[in-house]
This record gives structure tokens, C-alpha cells and sequence, in this order.
């Protein structure tokens, strides 16, 4: 299952406000600033509820550690989803990726309502 927090084709970005009570989905803020993507982006943005990239463990082979967020998932599927929108979803691979130096996993998923998730069992499987 997965939380929607950036609605596909919007511009701002948003996640969930972990020291927040409540943990809100808020717009990111960096150097005082109202984070927004250069353009609209082109899946669904969220993450999996209460799990976290520990920044206290280095991974063996990149040599970084976690980013003190919850693990990203970026869903593929057809449709729009609503801010704060819990779907149930199909995992279809993961990407490491490096961000200012802390290790961000993003799991590549689609939504198991959507028309082709029954076709796509892996990345392998997404056409370019």
C-alpha cells in the first residue's frame, strides 16, 4: 500500500511532514523556500507508511546511508491519484539513488486497479 503525496502532471512538491503531529503531507520546504519540480511530473509520488531510511546504516556497497524518510514510491499507472490517497500497489522494481549525499530508494510500482498491472510484472516490462 502506498500514500499519495504528489499527484501525477502537478508541480509541487509535496510529503509527508514526518516531524509534524499528525505527519500532514505539506509542501517541502529547503532553504526557506516552497519546493516545486522544474514541470509537471509524469507518475504518482508517495511513499510506504511507516517504514524509514535509517541514517545511522551505511549500505555495504554505495557507502552512503539513508535519508531519514520513508522508502519513495513512484507509480506508473494511467490514472491521476488524489493527495493523501491510499492504493494498494504492485512493485515492480527499486532504483537507488543518491540525493545530497544520503542514500533515497525509489520503488518503481503500479497500482493494481490500473489496466495494465495484470502485464507488467517487473521494470523489464514497461515500455520506453
Amino acid at each position: 500500500w502506498m500514500v499519495t503525496e504528489i499527484t501525477k502532471m502537478t508541480k509541487p512538491k509535496m510529503e509527508i511532514a514526518t516531524k509534524e503531529e499528525g505527519n500532514p503531507i505539506a509542501q517541502d520546504i529547503k532553504k526557506g523556500k516552497l519546493r516545486d519540480y522544474h514541470g509537471p511530473i509524469f507518475w504518482n509520488y508517495g511513499c510506504f507508511p511507516q517504514t524509514w531510511e535509517d541514517p545511522s546504516v551505511e549500505h555495504p556497497e554505495l557507502k552512503v546511508f539513508g535519508d531519514n524518510d520513508p522508502l519513495d514510491v513512484v507509480e506508473i499507472g494511467s490514472r491521476a491519484q488524489a493527495q493523501g490517497e491510499v492504493s494498494r500497489i504492485k512493485v515492480l522494481g527499486a532504483l537507488a539513488m543518491i540525493d545530497d549525499g544520503e542514500l533515497d530508494w525509489k520503488i518503481i510500482a503500479i497500482d493494481c486497479k490500473d489496466p495494465l498491472a495484470g502485464e507488467l510484472q517487473s521494470v523489464a516490462d514497461v515500455e520506453a
